[in-house]
């Protein structure tokens, strides 16, 4: 080999090692910039597609603007630490963002947030926090093909640490649009909603028209909903030591005053706000150690006085009976372990209880949402305090699951009450209830997941509720991922994405019809569409005041619909006790079916669309059909006076006499029930004589006036 080949080698060599340098110093440059480059707005690190990515160090610029909300209020709580990134689509589609992904083993508590607009002036899109596998993050949201979205995530929940880097995965989907946009929302703020816990939406004062309920410490804030869905704010100062609803909150008249008691459920046991007559509360704190997780007023002994309710998370469920009267009448029982108590779930894991007749005997079964391992269960009623678990023989008991709560309603408007275990993690299951009321035998339910929607709604939440948003006539689902399942009316359901929308206390805030959802402070008025509707409420005489537990039924062309009243729906929030219903393009309700828990039928045909129909137990019966067992009325119809004939061997002590119209308006009333009771100035028409008893339960009577 020559002189100078060995020369030219011997440089080519050099020159190599130096370029080998220069690469290793400018890959080891870039580098420093690129993990830099995503530590503000600013310098956003660009997605150009579906993939996964890695966060290797988090010591960038928080966030300051919080998209992202696990059921507790964080939009005060940024993270010390963030990363950003820079997002813009080629097509519309459905975008997923999770940390919930193997790469991420163990998972890691991570919190997400999507803007639009420009940094210095951005606007929260999605986010989310908590909804994947050990508070990992799962943010599904659709995009618009060449809209910038900058995506940030913080280290609020990591402890502060800067080094915990983690990795997250974009995909995208195709959208899925219904083929009509069921309905939209304008946003409202009330300034007056402050309480430190907005999540209860309800009749507070009689009149039948829900109201905003808030409770801080010490004091009960009712926003009472007045003409044209305005407000007017009444503080109601409470004494003594309250546990505060951190986990859930009722409502319900269980002292059967005419006001609605509310029970506050927090990680130490219960408080009951009973309220005394229209001017104030009182606190009642029993003491007893409950991890409370949902609360519910329930008739568990089907009395007629309203019971309560507690999930246990670590133990055996716990119950007060109530003995009514207006003092506290309540006695604590545990499940399992307080003798003679109900069996109303005997283990721990208990996070959300739903009371529903599943199998259309006539009385509130119990559907007991698991977390933490177990699976959920399905509990009968069988009368007189017994409760048996069928979870096995319905086949609903699956594994592996966790749900803090699950969407309970006849989906498919066949009669009978279908379940759709929500998960808290994992993935959803939707199930059939195939009640066969030709036989006594109990039939499994059929798992009509596959296909329905909901096997590939990758979107988890603790809570989860059902209602019929649209007014179509069929129940839709709420949950997590910013959007309702709307239900196709054919056993499928279509995701539609609402900026910023979330699980909340739902009711009519403005009486248009329509249901509305409270998110902590800002009302979601439901922007009403051509569908028709009625709302049915309730006023109990023997059964309970609000008539909890009953089953209303309604037919026309549509065929059938059901709705059960309940207390306590979903995992955290206390929804109105109106029961409603759309019915679509339909103009006329054929007839409306009231099946009190009491054993009363009330029937009215030929209903009006498009109101509130307020039904008084016993108030379409036959004059002699109402048998109390404690009293008649005579002469029965009357012109000028009634008088009260009480039954023989009477085991009450009666205090005083009301007369309603069947508006639920009170005529009449007197505290002498030995006189006759002077009817002769009002109107010509049906009527119902309640009595009260020295415990404040009430018996009801049926008469006509002349």
């Amino acid at each position: 080999m020559s002189i100078n080949k060995i020369k030219s080698i011997i440089k080519n060599k050099i020159k190599l090692k130096k370029m080998k340098k220069f690469t290793l110093l400018f890959t080891l440059l870039f580098f420093v910039q690129w993990s830099n480059a995503q530590d503000t707005c600013a310098s956003a690190s660009v997605i150009s597609g579906p993939g996964t990515f890695v966060v290797g160090v988090i010591n960038g610029t928080a966030p300051t603007l919080i998209c992202a909300d696990n059921g507790v209020n964080d939009q005060t709580n940024p993270g010390p630490r963030g990363e950003w990134y820079i997002y813009t689509p080629t097509a519309n589609r459905t975008v997923t963002i999770t940390t919930d992904i193997v790469a991420n083993t163990p998972r890691r508590d991570t919190r997400i947030h999507v803007y639009t607009g420009t940094c210095g002036s951005l606007t929260c899109f999605a986010g989310d926090d908590d909804s994947g596998a050990d508070f990992s993050s799962v943010a599904v949201f659709n995009v618009t093909a060449g809209t910038p979205y900058i995506i940030a995530f913080d280290n609020k929940w990591m402890g502060g640490a800067q080094n915990n880097g983690f990795s997250f995965q974009l995909t995208e989907t195709a959208i899925v649009v219904p083929p009509v946009t069921p309905i939209t929302y304008t946003t409202q703020t009330i300034s007056s909603v402050n309480s430190a816990y907005n999540i209860c939406v309800t009749d507070m004062d009689g009149d039948k028209i829900d109201d905003i309920v808030g409770v801080s410490s010490n004091n009960l804030r009712v926003n009472y909903q007045r003409t044209g869905g305005t407000f007017t704010t009444t503080d109601y100062p409470i004494s003594g030591v309250s546990e505060m609803p951190t986990w859930s909150m009722a409502a319900g008249d269980y002292n059967r005053d005419g006001q609605t008691d509310v029970i506050l459920g927090s990680g130490q046991g219960l408080s009951i706000w009973k309220s005394n007559g229209s001017t104030n509360y009182t606190n009642i704190t029993p003491g007893n150690y409950i991890f409370c997780q949902r609360t519910n007023f329930a008739d568990l002994n089907n009395d007629g006085n309203l019971d309560i309710f507690s999930c246990h998370d670590i133990a055996p469920n716990c119950y007060y009976l109530n003995a009514g009267g207006t003092t506290n009448n309540l006695t604590f029982y545990q499940s399992n372990v307080t003798p003679g108590a109900m069996s109303l779930g005997i283990s721990g894991g208990n996070y959300a209880t739903l009371f529903s007749d599943f199998d259309n005997d006539g009385d509130s079964d119990v559907f007991i949402s698991k977390c933490s391992g177990p699976p959920c269960e399905l509990i009968r009623n069988d009368g007189n305090g017994v409760y048996t678990d069928i979870s096995a023989i319905a086949g609903i008991n699956v594994t592996p699951i966790q749900t803090w709560s699950s969407a309970i309603g006849d989906f498919d408007n066949d009669g009978d009450m279908d379940i759709i275990i929500t998960a808290s993690s994992g993935t959803h299951r939707y199930f059939r209830n195939n009640l066969d009321t030709t036989n006594s035998v109990e039939e499994a339910y059929t798992n009509i997941t596959a296909g329905s929607g909901w096997d590939t709604n990758a979107s988890i939440n603790i809570d989860n509720i059902t209602y019929d948003f649209d007014n179509n006539g069929f129940l839709d689902v709420i949950g997590g991922g910013n959007k309702i399942m709307f239900n196709q009316g054919n056993s499928t359901f279509a995701p539609i994405s609402y900026s910023g929308i979330a699980v909340g206390a739902v009711g009519d805030l403005n009486n248009d019809g329509f249901l509305d959802i409270l998110n902590g402070s800002t009302i979601r008025y439901a922007v009403p569409n051509t569908n028709n509707w009625i709302k049915v409420s309730l006023q109990g005489i023997q059964s309970n005041i609000n008539g909890i537990g009953a089953r209303i039924e309604i037919y026309g062309t549509w065929g059938k619909q059901i709705r059960d009243v309940r207390s306590g729906e979903g995992f955290k929030f206390m929804s109105s006790l109106n029961a409603h219903f759309g019915i679509g393009q339909a103009t006329v309700i054929d007839r409306v079916v009231i099946k009190w828990p009491s054993g009363a039928v009330d029937t009215i045909d030929n209903v009006n669309i498009n109101q509130r129909l307020f039904v008084v137990e016993g108030s379409t019966l036959a004059v002699n059909a109402f048998n109390n067992g404690v009293f008649s009325v005579y002469p029965n119809p009357a012109k000028d006076v009634v008088n009260i004939q009480f039954k023989n061997n009477l085991s009450i002590t009666p205090t005083s006499a009301a007369v309603y119209d069947l508006n639920g308006k009170v005529v009449l009333s007197t505290f002498d029930l030995t006189q006759p009771i002077n009817i002769e100035k009002l109107a010509s028409g049906t009527y119902i004589l309640s009595i009260s008893d020295s415990e404040n339960r009430n018996y009801g009577q049926k008469f006509i006036k002349e």
